[in-house]
């Protein structure tokens, strides 16, 4: 997992995998999304795939990338701790902002 959150800590691969969440894209397509030079998109992917967000099969001379889900499920699940202490936070929140507006009135 800790794979995962360095590859995603960059803006330009959060980038990336947003695009490919919509469905498979060649690496020109994706070098299209970012205002670098191709060779730092192939690193970016490249960093990607080691970290194992995406998977590549070559079709003829184009490389097609895609989102692999398994990834993000392990980090939704362990952030699922988190976001559980935090609906807890928000929920009695909500409790007080409704408890001082009862006795608003």
């Amino acid at each position: 997992m800790e794979a995962v959150l360095r590859a995603l800590a960059d803006d330009g691969r959060r980038t990336l995998v947003e695009a490919l969440a919509a469905g498979p894209a060649t690496a020109g397509e994706l070098a299209e999304l970012l205002p670098i030079a191709r060779p730092g998109v192939s690193r970016h992917l490249k960093v990607l795939r080691e970290a194992g967000l995406v998977d590549s099969r070559q079709e003829a001379q184009r490389r097609v990338y895609s989102l692999r889900s398994e990834p993000l499920a392990e980090l939704d699940e362990w952030l699922g701790r988190y976001r559980a202490l935090w609906e807890q936070r928000l929920d009695a929140l909500h409790t007080e902002i409704a408890r001082g507006k009862r006795s608003d009135t």
